[in-house]
């Protein structure tokens, strides 16, 4: 499977030919630095999703976040993943509710998140309804996973919280929405996708 993104934001910290542009050589000497860390591992691309849980009340609205950590766990019994900021002030409503539906958005839903990352007034005005648990699901979304909160441990700055699947779907087929090197990507699929039921190690 091939696949091509194309950044919404310019490459940075390296040089034409890729090589690292402070000047470090692998198994150099250097320290570790939150900068340094978050400026590498933007050269990992991440899936974009949308977090979401039941409202707490009938005059709230429901909680969510987006978030870019999110991975499959396991199949058996069927498990998912994602590692929330212990800084999150919608985790512990998330976490309160005891249940949420992961939403992966597609490319075409930047708008989406930009309105629940900044908090618009207006996010919840996008057509969902409600899972068999109560979380809202976007009725645009490539996929969701309705969940129950099945752990949460300790991961440094973060919590790992995983989910077991009570639910699941496909809405639509698209390019999902990604995040790369700062700014929003989209994958293009070029090779033959029959084999994508194989088991990956």
């Amino acid at each position: 499977m091939s696949l091509s993104t194309q950044s919404s934001s310019p490459q940075s910290g390296s040089t034409p030919n890729g090589s690292p542009s402070n000047g470090s050589t692998p198994g150099g000497q250097a320290s570790v630095t939150a900068d340094r860390f978050r400026r590498v591992a933007g050269h990992y691309p991440t899936g974009v999703v949308l977090v979401t849980a039941p409202a707490p009340s009938p005059r709230q609205a429901p909680p969510a976040m987006v978030i870019g950590t999110f991975t499959s766990v396991s199949l058996h019994p069927p498990l998912v993943g994602f590692l929330p900021a212990r800084t999150s002030t919608t985790w512990p409503r998330i976490r309160a509710a005891g249940r949420f539906c992961v939403n992966v958005l597609a490319a075409d839903q930047q708008h989406v998140c930009r309105s629940f990352a900044t908090a618009d007034p207006r996010r919840w005005e996008v057509p969902h309804h409600e899972t068999g648990t109560g979380s809202p699901v976007l009725l645009d979304a490539l996929a969701w996973f309705d969940c129950e909160l099945a752990d949460e441990v300790d991961a440094g700055d973060h919590w790992f919280v995983t989910g077991a699947v009570r639910d699941l779907g496909v809405r639509r087929v698209g390019p999902p929405l990604v995040f790369l090197r700062g700014g929003y990507s989209h994958c293009a699929l070029h090779s033959d996708t029959s084999g994508a039921g194989a088991a990956w190690g």
